[in-house]
C-alpha cells in the first residue's frame, strides 16, 4: 500500500533545502527542525522590533501626540546596551555553570529583562492616552515608563540576540557558522513579516484598549516561543564547572580581534551603512500617516514590505556566497542599492504616491539584506576561528549602536524642522531632509569599503589562498 504519510514529509522536508536558504547547514545529527525550533528566538525578537520601531513609534507620534525627538530618544535608549554586545558573547563564551551551561543563562536573563518591558509599557501607554481612569495621571509618570520599557526591551533583544547566535554556532562546524548565523536572521525577517500582518489585522479597528492587549500578547508569546527555542538545545558540560579554565582578558581578546586585516575599516562601513538604512526607522511610519495620510495598519505593512525586501536580499546574497561571491562585493552592492531606494521615497513625498512609497521600501529593504548579509559574513570570515562569538558581538554592537544613534538623530531633525517657520511649505518638509541625510551616510560607506574590495578580508575558509598574506589596512 502507497504511504501517503511518509510520501508527504518527504516532500515538506525536500521544500527546506530548496526555498528556505541556508537550509544546507542540517544534517542528520543536527535537522532542519531543531534549527528552526532555535530560531524562534529570533521570532520574538524581529516581533519586539516591529512593536517598537513600527508600530508603538507611529502610535506615540500620531495618535498619543508624543515629540518625535521623544520617541527616538527612547527608541535610542537601547544603545546603552549596544556596544556591551562584545562583551555579552564574551561572558557567555567563557561562563561557568554548575549545570554545565553557557548560554542558556544568558538567554534566560535577556528574556525575562523582554517580559518585564512589556509588562510596563501597557500602563505607560494608558497615562499617555488618557484612557479610563488615567485622564488624570500626571503625563511625565507616562513618558518615563514608556522610556523604561523601551530600554528593558531592546536590552533584552540585545542579550537574546547575541547569545542565541553564540549557541546557534556552537551547535555546527566552523565552516557551517555563516550559514547557521544567516538562516537565523532569515527567520528575524519572518517573524518580523509575520508579526507586522498579525499586527496590522489587529490594529485594524485601533483603540488604546486594543494596542495594550496586543502588547500583553507579545510578553506571553516571548516567554512560551524563546523557551521552546532553547529546550534541549546546549549540551550540559559539568567539567567546564569542574576544571578550572584560564580566561583572556576582554580587552586583550578585542585587541586581538581589531588588528586583524581590515577589521576596524570593516566596522566604519558597517556603521556608515547600517546608519544610512537606519535612520528612516523613526519616521518612516509617520511620514506615509502625515504625508500621505496612511492608516495605523497601512504604515505597520510598510514594515512587512521592508522585511520582505531584505528576505529577499538574504536568499540572494545566500546563493551568491554559494558561487563564490565575495560577501564586502555584496555589501557594497546593497549600499548602492540603498541611495536610489530613499531617493524613491523623497520622490514619492513629492507625488503623493503610496505606490512609490511602497516600491522604494522594498528596494530599501532588499539593499539592507545585501548589505547586512555581507558584512556579517565578512566580519566572521575575517575573525580568528577562536573569536566567532566576538565577532558576532562586535558587529551587532557596532550595527546596533549606529542604528540607535541614527534614529534619534532623525527624531530630532524632523522636530527641529517640523518646529522652523519654513515647515508650512509642506507636510513632507521635515522629513525630506532626513532621507537625503541617508542618501549621504550609504554613499559615505561605499567610499570607505573601496579599500576592503582589494583586500582578501573576507576569505572563504575553503579557498586554497586564504592563508596567504594579505595587506593590512588601516
Amino acid at each position: 500500500m502507497f504511504d501517503y504519510r511518509r510520501f508527504a514529509l518527504g516532500k515538506i522536508a525536500g521544500l527546506g533545502p530548496r526555498f528556505l536558504p541556508f537550509a544546507e547547514v542540517a544534517t542528520e545529527d543536527l535537522p532542519l527542525s531543531r534549527l528552526l525550533r532555535l530560531s524562534l528566538f529570533q521570532v520574538t525578537v524581529g516581533m519586539a522590533l516591529v512593536l517598537l520601531v513600527g508600530t508603538l513609534n507611529r502610535v506615540m507620534i500620531v495618535e498619543l501626540g508624543v515629540p518625535a525627538t521623544l520617541v527616538g530618544a527612547m527608541l535610542a535608549l537601547p544603545l546603552v546596551f549596544a556596544p556591551l554586545r562584545a562583551l555579552i558573547g564574551y561572558r557567555s563564551d567563557n561562563h561557568v555553570s554548575a549545570l554545565g551551561w553557557r548560554r542558556v543563562p544568558y538567554i534566560f536573563k535577556g528574556t525575562m529583562l523582554q517580559f518585564g518591558g512589556f509588562a510596563i509599557m501597557p500602563f505607560a501607554l494608558l497615562v499617555l492616552s488618557g484612557y479610563g481612569e488615567a485622564v488624570d495621571a500626571p503625563r511625565w509618570i507616562g513618558l518615563s515608563a514608556a522610556a523604561l520599557a523601551f530600554l528593558l526591551v531592546g536590552a533584552g533583544v540585545h542579550v537574546v540576540q547575541t547569545v542565541g547566535l553564540a549557541l546557534a554556532t556552537d551547535l555546527v562546524p566552523e565552516e557551517d557558522q555563516p550559514k547557521i548565523v544567516g538562516l537565523m536572521y532569515v527567520m528575524l525577517l519572518v517573524g518580523m513579516i509575520v508579526s507586522a500582518f498579525i499586527f496590522g489585522l489587529l490594529l485594524r479597528d485601533y483603540s488604546p484598549g486594543r494596542l495594550i492587549q496586543v502588547i500583553q500578547g507579545a510578553a506571553v508569546v516571548t516567554i512560551v516561543l524563546n523557551g521552546i527555542a532553547v529546550w534541549q538545545q546546549e549540551p550540559r558540560n559539568r567539567s567546564r564547572a569542574a576544571t578550572p579554565q584560564r580566561v583572556v582578558r576582554f580587552a586583550t581578546a578585542w585587541a586581538r580581534l581589531t588588528e586583524g586585516r581590515g577589521m576596524v575599516r570593516l566596522l566604519a562601513v558597517i556603521a556608515c551603512g547600517t546608519a544610512g538604512f537606519g535612520m528612516a526607522d523613526v519616521i518612516l511610519e509617520p511620514f506615509g500617516g502625515q504625508v500621505l495620510g496612511m492608516t495605523v495598519s497601512e504604515t505597520t505593512l510598510l514594515t512587512v514590505f521592508l522585511a520582505l525586501g531584505s528576505l529577499i536580499g538574504f536568499a540572494l546574497a545566500s546563493a551568491l556566497l554559494v558561487r563564490g561571491r565575495r560577501p564586502i562585493a555584496l555589501a557594497v552592492t546593497g549600499a548602492a542599492l540603498g541611495v536610489p531606494a530613499f531617493g524613491l521615497v523623497v520622490l514619492a513625498a513629492l507625488l503623493t504616491s503610496e505606490p512609490i512609497l511602497i516600491g522604494a521600501t522594498v528596494l530599501a529593504g532588499f539593499g539592507a539584506g545585501l548589505f547586512g548579509h555581507g558584512t556579517l559574513t565578512a566580519t566572521m570570515r575575517a575573525a580568528p576561528r577562536d573569536q566567532i562569538g566576538l565577532a558576532l558581538g562586535a558587529w551587532g554592537a557596532v550595527q546596533t549602536t549606529a542604528a540607535g544613534t541614527a534614529i534619534a538623530v532623525g527624531g530630532v531633525i524632523r522636530d527641529v524642522l517640523a518646529n522652523h517657520p519654513g515647515a508650512q511649505s509642506g507636510a513632507a518638509a521635515p522629513y525630506v531632509p532626513v532621507f537625503v541625510l541617508e542618501m549621504a551616510l550609504l554613499a559615505l560607506a561605499l567610499v570607505v569599503a573601496v579599500p576592503l574590495l582589494k583586500a582578501r578580508l573576507d576569505r572563504s575558509p575553503g579557498d586554497p589562498t586564504s592563508q596567504a598574506k594579505a595587506p593590512i589596512l588601516p
